[in-house]
């Protein structure tokens, strides 16, 4: 019989669970926000945050869009997990940021460069250089939304930190592969957005797991 419903929001979240039990266990959340001067008490309320946040997306506002001139070409067994998202396009793009995914990781960054010896042309070199790099590897996909390889711009922003400021690389690492990636991958891809012919887009993608929160994450444990 099939479901009414989509089941990949289910698939995200078991997947995205057994990838935080995982991290959990081999203890590298607790050695990246180590790195960042942060208790596990704060790293915790901060990781769940980003994981409720991430079923959280606030409008921003709608554009004109164009329906791409063939329709997305996948198989089969993918095409029904993807039909929620695969939804009636009528012309228009609702653009929303999402919570867990891009907000909170936003937020974080922005504290750590008012708490952390990070000077600020050395934040924007990195994050200029992050940018470009998200957007180079970055390809929109008909029917659903921007995607790019997730380990890419991490090891950017980590190689970067370390060049530039490895006394503080690693909250260097965190804030440059977070706006890096928001910018290059998200906000320099809103004239694509126009094209692939979704009626939702979300900064920040699918969420906590998505390429910004484990760009910050992977970026701190390598710098």
């Amino acid at each position: 019989m099939r479901l009414p419903y989509s089941p990949l929001p289910l698939l995200v979240f078991l997947f995205a669970l057994g990838f935080l039990l995982a991290i959990v266990q081999i203890g590298a959340l607790t050695i990246a926000f180590d790195k960042l001067g942060l208790t596990a008490n704060f790293a915790f309320l901060l990781l769940f945050a980003s994981l409720f946040g991430s079923a959280i997306n606030l409008p921003l506002f709608t554009m004109t869009a164009e329906r791409p001139p063939q329709p997305p070409v996948m198989p089969a067994p993918l095409r029904r997990l993807l039909r929620h998202r695969l939804r009636e396009f009528k012309g228009k793009t609702l653009v929303a940021v999402n919570v867990g995914g891009c907000l909170i990781p936003l937020a974080f960054s922005i504290y750590l460069m008012t708490h952390q010896a990070v000077p600020g042309a050395q934040v924007l070199i990195a994050t200029v250089a992050v940018a470009l790099v998200s957007r180079l590897i970055s390809r929109p996909i008909p029917g659903i939304g921007i995607g790019m390889p997730i380990f890419v711009p991490p090891l950017a922003a980590a190689t970067l930190a370390l060049l530039v400021n490895g006394d503080n690389s690693a909250a260097l690492a965190y804030i440059s592969g977070t706006l890096g990636v928001i910018i290059g991958a998200d906000l320099l891809r809103l004239p694509d957005i126009r094209r692939l012919g979704t009626p939702f887009a979300a900064i920040g993608g699918a969420g906590t797991f998505d390429g910004i929160f484990v760009t910050g994450i992977v970026a701190v444990l390598l710098a």
